[in-house]
């Protein structure tokens, strides 16, 4: 890998490591409601990306594979931020980006069922195996500790299944189109579809400042900004690789939400994790040929 591509790497892994943080503290009991936040993160996005993408002449092109925008918007924004705004109400930001990280585990499946044949070797397999124990381990102990939402951990679970299958319908349908336009023209999508919701929402009670700032903060960098670096990502190494993204991301959001909000690193967490970062490596790790 490149050494610019290295950097957006490690770019976007802190960045995407940032909203789990950003998100418990905006949709705190008396702040914002979980659609409220989507919309308003997806509405400043797509105030940033689509001039951004307008002044440099890849907005125009965007429109022709409008269908595909609309259904990655689908799968990578409605339904996961949805998801995981929700899932945060109930459960501690750690064990969000924890169960998120299981991402590359189902990117890994997801190829494999597309025909990448290398998945179904056995360091691989391995890899899907720990990675799953470690989930079970994880939702086992916090279970066990009255500490987790079985509604939540799926909702976080669905999320990290969008995410593993919206880059690649990107890679496969429109990999030519521009991720500032692509993810612009996405979040515009995604800012219509929760107007209705934001609407009926809207906060008619005092707000605590640091909620606000923080969903600007959700709006500008882990949103707008991350999303550009982390497409030219996809585009060096390819979805599978990039999803590996979340090692970095799960390590930023757990250290966050212990150093920012006080949160405990809690037994599940403390188990699970290194079976969860060490399975995805080996799952999503192609084995060298000669």
């Amino acid at each position: 890998m490149k050494r610019i591509s290295w950097i957006n790497f490690g770019l976007a892994g802190i960045l995407w490591g940032v909203p789990y943080l950003l998100i418990r503290v905006a949709v705190a009991p008396g702040q914002f409601t979980p659609a409220f936040v989507v919309f308003s993160r997806v509405a400043i996005g797509a105030a940033l990306l689509i001039p951004y993408a307008a002044k440099r002449g890849v907005l125009t092109p965007a429109f022709k594979g409008i269908k595909w925008i609309a259904l990655y918007a689908l799968i990578e924004m409605v339904g996961p931020w949805g998801f995981i705004s929700q899932g945060e109400t109930k459960v501690n930001s750690g064990l969000a980006a924890l169960l998120i990280a299981t991402v590359a585990i189902w990117a890994t499946l997801l190829n494999g069922a597309l025909g990448d044949k290398t998945v179904w070797h056995s360091t691989r397999l391995i890899g899907l195996a720990v990675g799953f124990f470690g989930i079970c381990l994880v939702v086992g102990i916090e279970s066990l500790q009255g500490k987790v939402n079985a509604t939540a951990i799926v909702l976080l679970i669905l999320a990290a299944m969008g995410y593993a299958i919206a880059p690649t319908l990107v890679r496969h349908k429109i990999p030519q189109l521009d991720g500032a336009a692509v993810n612009g023209l996405a979040m515009l999508f995604t800012t219509i579809v929760y107007l209705p919701f934001a609407i009926a929402q809207w906060p008619h009670h005092h707000v605590r400042v640091n909620s606000i700032y923080s969903l600007i903060a959700l709006g500008i960098f882990p949103t707008a900004i991350c999303f550009v670096i982390f497409f030219k990502v996809l585009a060096d190494i390819g979805s599978a690789r990039a999803s590996l993204v979340a090692y970095v991301n799960t390590g930023v959001a757990v250290l966050l939400g212990v150093i920012v909000l006080h949160e405990k690193l809690t037994t599940g967490i403390l188990a699970g994790l290194p079976l969860v970062m060490i399975g995805s490596y080996y799952a999503s790790r192609k084995p060298v040929t000669r």
